[in-house]
């Protein structure tokens, strides 16, 4: 399908985005803010939560990429064992009937007795609507690929924080109005503290269902991995729900860049849950941002913010501040966006941890479907912007201008703003 071009200011941004949340009520209730488990050992499945297929509708199914967006996609869920003919993926244009076929690899879920699916397309057209199926099912999953071009506008969603119980399905049915190309969560993803399966299967369950945009589309997810994906900070071992769905694009380390054809470049960090900040990890950033510091829009997410809204200054973020935050700026990062502290924050443009036009704007804060009321925020210079709410940030993207708005779960714009390239001497080119 050919993607059509349109000219966003300020103004058209804000009307055609309020436009997809005009009828939306607040779904939201009550956060539930759950401690770590602690035990590493993952809760039995129940025949509650047990996944369902219903003839090639798995009703765990999400689609992600393991490689470029513009020409890939993966499909992935979980399920029983099955015969290699019930799982065999097919796929076609949305209106062909020419499918080519894709045998999943399948590795183990942590519980139940259950197996993850992944199945990986390959070769498509860029900016084209395709269709899966899956078995011998006869059930349509539509999808479309990225556009080839930056030239192309386009639009996603990021926040983080979700987990399944509390406020995250409002946010869900909220980022689903937008019509993004894909939604970026930064961590804390079903709050299963790698044990618990029912929220697990949950949030899988509830994506599935939200997430798919007004032609019926499913919405990808481009996970970033946070503190209760795990049971111990720093064990690889004890994040098993995290590593056994999204482990296709995080299968050499806890951190990788996604390259969106020659125009977006999404860096997706580990801020100390699996791996260190430092040593190995600085080293890898550090090679994958000077690779990239021309591509016209590079983003960097991350869990643990280098600049909190609600912890407290001294005690959070200190290691990506010193570690990171350089490297960002050496490099050009256009945005980064960050989580974990349950509230909505924007920073001003900062350069040495300093209010500076030159310099790069924090965003978040991880309010998904977790809530935090503020905490002190005229004593944290660097912020721009604070709220308490549930929040989803959408994105939209065209040529090399970025808009950013936040919107509350009833749909109410809580902060706007835009970035654009700087120039490469400004942040120190050659440094």
């Amino acid at each position: 399908m050919r993607m059509m071009r349109h000219s966003f200011d300020r103004r058209s941004f804000l009307q055609t985005s309020l436009a997809g949340v005009a009828s939306l009520s607040s779904l939201h209730g009550v956060a539930i803010l759950l401690g770590a488990e602690g035990q590493g050992v993952a809760d039995p499945v129940s025949d509650e939560d047990a996944p369902q297929f219903r003839k090639g509708d798995p009703d765990t199914l999400f689609l992600t990429w393991l490689r470029d967006p513009t020409t890939t996609i993966a499909a992935v869920w979980v399920g029983q064992e099955m015969p290699d003919d019930e799982v065999e993926v097919r796929c076609s244009v949305l209106d062909g009937d020419s499918w080519s076929k894709v045998k999943p690899i399948r590795r183990p879920y942590p519980a139940g007795g259950l197996s993850v699916y992944q199945a990986e397309v390959t070769g498509l057209a860029p900016g084209s609507q395709y269709k899966l199926r899956i078995g011998k099912g006869k059930v349509d999953h539509l999808f479309q690929t990225m556009p080839a071009k930056a030239t192309n506008s386009f639009q996603f969603v990021s926040g983080g924080d979700s987990g399944a119980r509390g406020g995250s399905r409002g946010s869900n049915v909220l980022a689903a109005k937008q019509d993004p190309m894909f939604v970026l969560m930064g961590g804390d993803i079903a709050y299963d503290n790698g044990v618990r399966t029912a929220d697990s299967l949950r949030f899988l369950k509830h994506y599935r269902e939200d997430l798919v945009d007004s032609s019926k589309r499913l919405i990808p997810i481009v996970p970033v991995i946070g503190n209760h994906e795990v049971v111990r900070v720093g064990d690889r071992d004890t994040a098993p729900f995290f590593h056994a769905l999204y482990g296709g694009l995080y299968a050499e380390r806890p951190y990788n860049t996604l390259d969106f054809g020659d125009y977006l470049s999404l860096v997706l960090l580990d801020t100390g849950h699996m791996a260190p900040i430092s040593g190995e990890q600085t080293s890898w950033l550090d090679g994958q941002l000077a690779a990239r510091r021309d591509m016209p829009h590079l983003i960097a997410a991350q869990h643990v913010p280098s600049y909190p809204s609600y912890r407290p200054y001294d005690k959070t973020g200190e290691d990506s501040r010193k570690h990171w935050v350089p490297l960002f700026e050496k490099h050009n990062v256009d945005l980064v966006l960050e989580h974990h502290d349950h509230t909505f924050k924007r920073t001003h443009p900062l350069k040495d941890g300093l209010r500076d036009k030159r310099g790069i704007i924090y965003l978040g804060d991880g309010s998904w479907g977790k809530l935090r009321a503020l905490k002190d925020p005229e004593k944290r210079p660097y912020l721009a912007a604070a709220a308490s709410n549930y929040h989803v940030t959408l994105h939209r993207l065209e040529g090399g201008q970025r808009f950013h708005m936040a919107l509350t779960e009833a749909g109410r714009v809580v902060d706007i703003c835009t970035t654009q390239k700087r120039p490469l001497q400004a942040m120190g080119k050659g440094a």
